[in-house]
């Protein structure tokens, strides 16, 4: 099965690359024009060609990761060829642009693949797609437990298998896996998947690293019997795959009778110790049987052989029952051990493989790809393999694009393919598309602008990624809120209706303050906000609608401004101009006086009137409330917080003693990091309900209510007249330096905020959208004139709590960027 699929090799292979973008020049590339390359290809020949034209600018970082290849696909009987395109050229592979950007892999003249070129990232993912797409046979990819088992079952007793896991396809480990299937393809049956549920069913103790398991099939006659496995410990390298599988190789015990200091097998030449098991004529079945246990446990990390002490001409310690011969030359080890455990740890503390560097030093996975800066990061990369259902979402071209956006309401996702946070957050896009799937008149579309860079720069797409929506007639609206499918589903939900919506008569006021009148859109916005204005109130009506519009997709926003209005302002005790807030959930009516305020004051009343009393900090709300600037007064809670201690809490709000102060809870049952948070300031985990003040911005000082006493209101008065008054003394002080990751493009934290701020834009000034507006009236339909506002100077200032004999310390720092 495997010997006839593997004489793919007998023949020529070519692995032709295209691109436009390519003017610079490697040394080590032949150059030949298309008629010369293609005049070259014969049986028995193999060729990877990069086709370019003429005059195009350089892609020296691509060439450069082909120029690495040149070697190792020599190696594999590959010879690497540059070819020049004339600038009147016309064939498939030196024609238009698009056509330019994919790799084809040919066996003679015979096309096998086409690859995007952004898969191909570099020199392993060059390899590793190319000898992937070559052994197809040899090595089999799968995604379910099913998959699997019948591969199992069909080379039980014929043939052992090879059991891979990687977190991607194209990585360095990948392309390990890839080599060692061209050498042992024959020999062994190789299977290869990316997907972690599948590790989880078959009950893999670590699923987080990539690893190689060996099934032991072929001993295996019972079809109702499992193959054995064993894991290798060792970091997918091909050196390090190579060791392990001849190890496998070995006999898995050896007999012998002679001075252990001169016995030498492969597993010393392969850097790896002998363990033997010294035995005698008593009791000579049950030491082998020890043996074979301890065998099977160090294969792959040791030899193991069973040292018959009668025949020996040398002499061994009495007591000793262990002789550990850790590498040739150096003297043996007598040891006593009585249990089968501790020969496993001590070979497990004493083996060290040097991890020789390989020709392509790119083999080994370094820190950031086997653990990543970021646990996004992280997640991006492992996840990066998943399979979408990409149908869902139209994807749109060059050709597409302006018919699909002018003929219906669309949303638009910008991506590139080749980024991480692009391809994280299409899971979140499509997950969307599932929830929408049936229920919506809006169509979401997608582009990869990697594509169609052209697209994405007319829509001045300059950062990725992007949503918009398109609506007819209308500007493009960009999406800018946090990357998640709940937060994109409000902003989508928000939009359907105008903001703000023109209520015509009391009945439909109070229709529209009940929640009844849009009660389909509660779920998203527990918040809605009405206008009250005379007729007469024309700047103010103006202020407040251009508010409005710059919060479309947020929050609702209505305006009633009839001859009636009275009614209303009478009824909930309203100044006009005036604002109402209608808070659903609470079943609470509140008025806010607006006279004389500006748009973007507007737009700031109405960002602080979305944020709760007493809110429960989670990692997506946290930032929005430390923006705030203010001391966090913040609960710790194991569980559902305690109906007492928040009504206590929630006093003491009314009573406006904790107006310097962000007063807050923490879940850790739905927050766990918070547990970290809470060791960090009290070097152990106290217990819990656990009551702090955490000054984050001016000293970084950390107070905690005595645990000896209840949280009630009159303790918490009292406590906090001591810490004003300067009595109290800290628990700890948040260290001053910043966290910084080691590049910009790891910085998740900064980007967080940053899309946190635009989600609650009151740092942004509404009156620049006149001018905007005016701007673009003679721009293109679908230009988005959000990339033309200006980032005005912070329109709110928060009082410091600058009381002097409060959180004293000898210096000041800003803490802005320190942990909780």
């Amino acid at each position: 099965m495997m010997s006839s699929s593997f004489s793919v090799f007998t023949v020529g292979i070519s692995f032709v690359m295209m691109c436009i973008f390519c003017k610079s020049t490697v040394d080590s590339l032949p150059e030949l024009s298309p008629q010369e390359y293609f005049s070259t290809l014969q049986q028995g020949k193999a060729s990877l060609a990069y086709f370019c034209q003429a005059n195009s600018p350089s892609t020296s970082i691509f060439l450069e990761e082909l120029n690495k290849a040149v070697k190792p696909l020599q190696d594999y009987g590959i010879s690497v060829a540059k070819v020049n395109c004339a600038k009147e050229e016309t064939s498939r592979y030196c024609g238009k642009e698009k056509d330019l950007m994919k790799a084809y892999l040919f066996r003679g003249n015979i096309l096998l693949r086409e690859f995007p070129t952004d898969t191909l990232f570099d020199v392993n993912a060059i390899i590793a797609h190319v000898l992937f797409a070559l052994l197809f046979n040899e090595v089999k990819y799968i995604t379910t437990l099913e998959d699997f088992q019948n591969i199992e079952n069909a080379l039980k007793g014929k043939a052992n298998i090879a059991f891979s896991y990687v977190r991607a396809i194209g990585t360095p480990e990948h392309r390990a896996i890839m080599e060692a299937a061209f050498v042992y393809g024959t020999t062994y049956q190789f299977v290869l998947t990316t997907e972690i549920a599948l590790l989880r069913s078959i009950g893999m103790e670590d699923i987080e690293n990539a690893h190689l398991y060996f099934f032991h099939c072929k001993p295996v006659l019972d079809l109702t019997q499992q193959c054995r496995r064993t894991l290798m410990g060792q970091p997918l390298t091909t050196l390090n795959i190579y060791r392990f599988i001849k190890s496998v190789e070995a006999p898995l015990l050896t007999e012998v009778a002679e001075d252990p200091q001169q016995v030498s097998t492969i597993h010393l030449q392969l850097g790896l110790p002998l363990v033997f098991i010294v035995s005698q004529q008593a009791t000579y079945e049950a030491d082998r049987r020890t043996a074979e246990w301890v065998a099977w446990r160090l294969l792959g990390k040791a030899g193991v052989l069973l040292l018959l002490r009668d025949s020996l001409e040398v002499d061994i310690p009495q007591q000793a029952n262990v002789v550990f011969k850790r590498e040739e030359g150096m003297p043996v080890e007598f040891l006593v051990f009585h249990d089968i455990d501790l020969i496993i740890s001590h070979v497990e503390n004493n083996v060290y493989i040097e991890e020789v560097e390989e020709d392509e030093d790119d083999d080994m996975e370094g820190p950031d790809m086997e653990i990543q800066d970021d646990e996004v990061a992280e997640t991006v990369y492992r996840d990066r393999k998943r399979q979408l259902p990409l149908e869902l979402a139209v994807e749109l071209t060059e050709e597409t694009f302006n018919a699909t956006v002018t003929a219906s309401d669309s949303i638009v996702l910008f991506y590139a393919g080749w980024q991480a946070v692009s391809m994280a957050f299409l899971q979140s896009y499509i997950d969307l598309a599932i929830k929408l799937k049936g229920t919506s008149t809006i169509l979401l579309t997608r582009i990869n602008c990697a594509d169609w860079s052209d697209v994405c720069t007319k829509q001045n797409v300059t950062e990725f990624p992007v949503v918009k929506m398109y609506k007819k007639g209308k500007n493009p609206v960009s999406y800018a809120g946090m990357l998640g499918t709940e937060d994109l589903l409000k902003f989508i939900q928000l939009n359907r209706i105008s903001c703000p919506v023109n209520i015509t008569s009391v009945r439909e006021a109070e229709e529209y303050l009940s929640g009844e009148l849009y009660k389909d859109l509660i779920s998203y916005a527990s918040v809605s906000i009405l206008g009250l204005f005379s007729p007469n109130m024309t700047i103010a009506k103006e202020d407040f609608i251009e508010a409005g519009k710059y919060l479309k997709g947020y929050v609702v926003t209505g305006i009633y401004s009839e001859d009636d209005v009275s009614i209303l302002s009478n009824k909930y005790t309203a100044t006009l101009p005036a604002l109402l807030l209608a808070r659903h959930k609470e079943g609470k009516i509140e008025s806010i006086p607006i006279a004389n305020t500006h748009a973007q004051d507007i737009v700031q009343i109405i960002t602080n009137s979305l944020l709760e009393t007493f809110p429960e900090i989670t990692v997506e709300n946290l930032p929005t409330y430390l923006r705030l600037q203010k001391p966090l007064f913040i609960l710790f809670s194991d569980d559902s917080i305690n109906p007492e201690h928040k009504k206590a809490i929630l006093t003491l709000v009314k009573g406006k003693h904790l107006d310097l102060f962000t007063p807050c809870w923490l879940n850790l049952k739905n927050t766990p990091v918070g547990r970290g948070i809470l060791q960090a300031y009290f070097g152990v985990l106290p217990p819990t309900p656990l009551l702090v003040v955490v000054n984050l911005h001016s000293g970084g000082q950390v107070f905690a209510f005595p645990s000896d006493q209840a949280i009630t209101e009159q303790n918490l008065l009292l406590w906090l007249k001591k810490l004003e008054a300067g009595l109290e003394s800290h628990i700890t002080i948040l260290p001053a330096q910043e966290w910084k990751p080691p590049l910009p493009a790891y910085n998740f934290l900064r980007m967080m905020d940053a899309a946190a701020s635009s989600h609650h834009p009151a740092r942004k000034d509404p009156e620049c959208m006149k001018e905007t507006v005016v701007q673009e009236n003679d721009k293109e339909q679908h230009e988005d004139r959000s990339a033309n506002r200006k980032e005005p100077t912070e329109t709110l200032r928060i009082k410091r709590w600058n009381r002097s004999n409060v959180f004293k310390a000898e210096k000041s720092f800003r803490h802005d960027n320190k942990e909780l």
